[in-house]
């Protein structure tokens, strides 16, 4: 397993990161997602420590807490050193029917990272992440929050989850300008059928030094090889929930591709999905939601997997972002500064 900065924080967490959204299987949605018991939840997480993973994320939202609960007790039974583990978890998410149990609302946030390390048995997290934007409440006000709960040291660091460039940075532009924490992480979709942070987001991450997080590397399962044109396979989630959204017919080519390059390395299509987006030098490591040790070594592996560069360009120009405005025009108003001979408005 190999170790890369998490952003600016000087913390290395593992390229391949635990994701727990299939712990627990409570709720119609996360019934879909997955239903993973204690005692296989506990083998999970034993097995990717054992792998050398030392970065588990999850989510209050998740089964309605049952995934931390289920993490905090699968890390207590392994009985894993404090230091030698990164946890992450998230906020936003309705967690019951009173008006107030959801979004970032400050007195939202206080009770959430409260019940958080209560539900995970710990008395901090590494990382602590908006999970969605508010839009009933300021960002200032969120960015106080967190502070505050840096400053307590219930929370190591911040992040956010499913923002755009420019509210990002409103909120670095209000933690500089204050002197307070500010966000560290972005977690993010991306995967090789959904490059679109590159447009904005990536080039902010790279400006404010911040880690990525990549969630649905396999965009939803799409690129994990099971699906086909005209066929699902049973119990599938994404048959169920069809999420993110995907250009199908992008995707399925771009499988028939990754078939061809896998099968020269004796691999699958999901392994070399995976392999692509670990290539991207701005990702800080891929989340990886699996249900069964099958799932978990499959996607392990994927960290050792070395695409060639004529692969990588294959599979770039497959799956290349369309020209958008104002990219293209800043691109042709480039031209001219790096070539004095190119002449043009």
């Amino acid at each position: 397993m190999r170790y890369r900065m998490l952003g600016n924080t000087g913390f290395y967490v593992s390229e391949i990161c635990l994701g727990t959204m299939t712990f627990g299987g409570k709720g119609k949605y996360y019934e879909a997602v997955g239903k993973v018991d204690q005692k296989t939840a506990t083998s999970l997480v034993a097995r990717a420590l054992e792998a050398g993973v030392n970065f588990i994320d999850t989510a209050d939202v998740y089964s309605e807490g049952l995934s931390e609960t289920l993490l905090g007790n699968a890390l207590k039974d392994i009985g894993v050193k404090r230091s030698d583990v990164v946890i992450a978890t998230k906020v936003y998410g309705r967690m019951s029917g009173s008006p107030n149990d959801a979004g970032l609302s400050r007195g939202h946030i206080m009770d959430s990272i409260e019940a958080s390390l209560e539900r995970l048995q710990l008395d901090y997290v590494d990382l602590y992440q908006v999970h969605a934007q508010d839009r009933d409440t300021p960002v200032e006000a969120v960015m106080e929050a967190v502070n505050d709960l840096v400053r307590q040291g219930l929370v190591r660091y911040a992040g956010v989850s499913n923002w755009q460039a420019w509210r990002i940075m409103k909120a670095q532009g209000i933690a500089d300008k204050r002197g307070t924490a500010r966000f560290e992480t972005l977690q993010a979709y991306y995967s090789i059928a959904g490059r679109d942070i590159e447009r904005d987001v990536v080039p902010m991450l790279a400006d404010q030094k911040m880690g990525l997080m990549v969630w649905s590397p396999l965009a939803g399962g799409v690129l994990s090889g099971k699906f086909g044109r005209d066929a699902s396979p049973d119990g599938a989630r994404r048959a169920q929930v069809d999420f993110p959204p995907v250009d199908k017919e992008l995707a399925f080519k771009l499988v028939d591709a990754m078939r061809e390059i896998g099968a020269a390395h004796g691999v699958g299509p999901a392994r070399v999905a995976l392999a692509w987006v670990l290539s991207r030098p701005f990702v800080s490591s891929v989340i990886t939601g699996v249900k069964t040790l099958e799932q978990l070594d499959d996607n392990l592996a994927a960290a050792d997997l070395k695409l060639t560069d004529a692969e990588l360009t294959r599979l770039d120009a497959l799956s290349a972002l369309k020209p958008e405005y104002p990219g293209w025009m800043v691109e042709r108003q480039n031209d001219p500064r790096r070539n004095p001979n190119t002449k043009h408005g």
